[in-house]
C-alpha cells in the first residue's frame, strides 16, 4: 500500500512518526465517550484502523461500494473512514444535524449499502430507511458488521477511486452529491501545506485545532489530511465552545485554528482575560469574518485571520487565500490564485474589467481545468457540464479582481443562504414549507444577522380559511419552524416568519425574490416579522 490513498497516508506517516499524536480531544467536548479527553498516537490510531479494516473486508466490504456514517466529531468518524478508505469503500459523511427528509433523501440518492452511526442516531436513520423504498441495514459504530449485500470490485484502490461522496447544498433544491477522489484529498492536503507566506507549515511541528464538522470538507481535508501530511497533530473539537476556547487553545498546545465567519465575532465579544495571549497560534484559518471585526481581532490577539475561499466542487483545483502579505484585513482578500486560473466575467463569459464585480469562474490551467477538482455531481451529468462550461468552473459566487492580481470577495448566489457558515439551499425550504396545510405560497429568503451573517426568512402567504389576527399568526409560524424542525437540520428552519397577502411575481409566475428581500429588509426593523430565532437550538451531540 502506498500513499494513493488517504489511508495509505495515513500509514505513512504511522511508519515516520508512531508515537507523535495524531488526534487530540480535549476534554470540554463534556462527552461520555470522552469525559476526560483523548489522545492518540498514530501507531494507536493505526491499531485501530487496521482492527476495523479486518473487520469490514471478513464482513465482505471492499472497492466500489459506498457507506454512510453518521459519526458527529468522534474519533470513531477518523476510524471507520480510514479503514473502509483502505478498502476501497467510499464513504458518505452524513450531517449529524439532518432529519427524517433530508435523511430519506441522503441514504436513498447516494446508494449506499450499509449505514454506520453514534448509538443514540441508529433509530432515527431506521425511521428514514423505509422510505427509501430497499433494504439498508444500520447499525452502530462498535457492533458487529451484517454481511455486504453486493459483491466489491477486485481492483485495488488508487488515486482516482472515491473516497467520500459528499452532499453539498445547491441552489435548485435537495443537496447535490459530490464525488471526491483520494486524489482530491491528497490534493487539497499538500495544498495547504505547501501555501507558505503567513501560512507557513512546518512538517512534524503543527497542532492544529478545528472545531469544524468532519461531515465538510474543510475538516476533513484542509485539516486532517494536511495534518498527515505534515505529520502534525489534529485538536478535533466536538463543537465551538467560546467559553473554553482560549484555554483549549493553550491547554492544548495549538499552533493553527480554523474558524468560519461567526466565530471571531464571537471571542471578540469575550471580556478581556490576561491569558488570552497565552499561546502559541501562528494564524487562523478560514472565511467570512465580518470586515469590521477582522483588523479589531488581529490587534487584540495578536495573529492574523487568513481568509480564503474555496467550494467542496473545487478541492485543490481552485483555492485562493490570502496567504502573502499584505493579507488587507478588513477587505474581505482572498488572495492572487496561486496554481490556478481564475477570472471575473459577466453573464456572457465575458471578462469584466479590474474593480468590476462579476461572477468568479476557475480551473487549474488550460491544459487539465478538472485536476484536483472534484469528479462530478453524482447521478447529474447534465449539472456537472452546465457548471463546467467552456472548460472553466462557474462558482455562482461573485467576486472582483483588483489591478494588482488579488481577488476580493463579493457575494454569494443569490439564492443560498449562508447562515454562520451553513450553505443554505431555500428551495430545500421551501419545498418543505409548501407542504404545511396552512401554507398557500411560499419564498425562503436570506435575512441580514448581525452574528450569524444570515439568517433564514419564510415569507407566507397563508391557506384559504387561515383567520389572521397577532395571536394566531404567531402560533401560525410557531407550527412552521417546528414543522421544519422535524424534517430538516435545525439551522435550515426559519429564524424570522413575515406573513404576506400575496407573493410578487414575474409575468411567468416566478417568484421574485429580489421583491422581497427589498420587500422585508432587516426584519428586525420590520414589525410585521415574527422573531423566532430563539426556536433554532442546536440539539446537543449525542451522549
Amino acid at each position: 500500500m502506498t500513499d494513493a490513498t488517504v489511508f495509505g497516508i495515513f500509514r505513512a506517516a504511522a511508519a515516520e512518526a508512531p508515537a507523535r499524536e495524531f488526534l487530540v480531544i480535549p476534554p470540554s467536548a463534556s462527552r461520555p465517550y470522552a469525559p476526560d479527553g483523548i489522545a492518540l498516537s498514530y501507531a494507536e490510531g493505526l491499531a485501530r484502523i487496521e482492527e476495523k479494516r479486518a473487520a469490514y473486508a471478513a464482513a465482505g466490504y471492499g472497492h466500489g461500494q459506498r457507506v454512510a456514517i453518521l459519526l458527529e466529531n468522534r474519533p470513531d468518524f477518523l476510524v471507520h473512514w480510514l479503514a473502509l478508505n483502505a478498502l476501497g469503500v467510499s464513504v458518505v459523511p452524513v450531517n449529524p444535524y439532518y432529519r427524517s427528509a433530508e435523511l430519506t433523501y441522503l441514504l436513498d440518492h447516494s446508494d449506499c449499502i450499509l449505514a454506520v452511526a453514534v448509538p443514540e442516531r441508529v433509530g432515527d436513520i431506521e425511521a428514514a430507511v423505509p422510505a427509501v423504498g430497499r433494504s439498508l441495514p444500520v447499525v452502530g459504530a462498535d457492533d458487529p458488521l451484517p454481511e455486504a449485500p453486493v459483491p466489491a470490485q477486485r481492483d485495488a484502490p488508487g488515486p482516482a477511486s472515491e473516497c467520500a461522496l459528499m452532499y453539498t447544498s445547491g441552489t435548485t433544491g435537495w443537496p447535490k452529491g459530490c464525488i471526491l477522489s483520494n486524489e482530491y484529498y491528497a490534493g487539497v492536503g499538500r495544498w495547504y501545506v505547501d501555501q507558505g507566506g503567513l501560512a507557513a507549515v512546518e512538517h512534524g511541528q503543527e497542532r492544529l485545532l478545528t472545531p469544524l464538522p468532519l461531515f465538510h470538507m474543510n475538516a476533513m481535508a484542509c485539516s486532517f489530511v494536511a495534518m498527515l501530511i505534515a505529520r502534525g497533530t489534529l485538536i478535533q473539537l466536538d463543537r465551538f465552545h467560546p467559553s473554553t476556547w482560549w484555554s483549549d487553545v493553550r491547554d492544548t498546545g495549538a499552533t493553527i485554528f480554523h474558524y468560519l465567519g461567526v466565530m471571531p465575532a464571537i471571542l471578540l465579544n469575550l471580556p478581556n482575560d490576561p491569558t488570552e495571549r497565552d499561546n502559541k497560534i501562528k494564524f487562523g484559518f478560514g472565511a467570512n469574518v465580518d470586515p469590521a471585526q477582522h483588523v479589531p481581532f488581529e490587534a487584540r490577539f495578536g495573529f492574523p485571520l487568513i481568509e480564503g475561499w474555496a467550494m467542496t466542487e473545487t478541492g485543490a483545483g481552485a483555492t485562493i487565500a490570502a496567504n502573502r502579505p499584505p493579507h488587507e484585513p478588513g477587505k474581505r482578500c482572498i488572495g492572487r490564485p496561486a496554481g490556478c486560473e481564475a477570472r471575473i466575467v459577466d453573464d456572457g463569459d465575458n471578462d469584466v474589467p479590474d474593480g468590476t464585480p462579476g461572477s468568479l469562474i476557475v480551473r487549474k490551467s488550460a491544459d487539465d481545468p478538472r485536476c484536483l477538482f472534484f469528479s462530478g455531481y453524482y447521478k447529474d451529468e447534465a449539472t456537472t457540464e452546465r457548471d463546467w462550461r467552456g472548460g472553466w468552473f462557474h462558482t455562482g459566487d461573485v467576486a472582483m479582481r483588483a489591478p494588482d492580481g488579488r481577488f476580493y470577495f463579493v457575494d454569494r448566489d443569490k439564492n443560498i443562504i449562508r447562515r454562520s457558515g451553513e450553505n443554505i439551499a431555500a428551495l430545500e425550504i421551501d419545498t418543505v414549507l409548501v407542504k404545511h396545510p396552512a401554507v398557500a405560497q411560499v419564498a425562503v429568503i436570506a435575512a441580514p444577522d448581525p452574528v450569524r451573517g444570515e439568517e433564514v426568512m419564510a415569507c407566507v402567504v397563508p391557506a384559504a380559511g387561515i383567520v389572521r389576527d397577532p395571536a394566531r399568526d404567531e402560533a401560525t409560524a410557531r407550527s412552521l419552524v417546528e414543522w421544519c424542525l422535524a424534517r430538516l437540520a435545525y439551522y435550515k428552519a426559519p429564524g424570522w416568519v413575515l406573513f404576506q397577502d400575496e407573493l410578487p411575481v414575474t409575468a411567468t409566475n416566478k417568484i421574485k425574490k429580489a421583491d422581497l428581500k427589498d420587500l422585508g429588509g432587516d426584519p428586525a426593523e420590520n414589525p410585521a416579522a415574527i422573531d423566532l430565532r430563539s426556536m433554532k437550538k442546536a440539539p446537543r451531540p449525542a451522549n
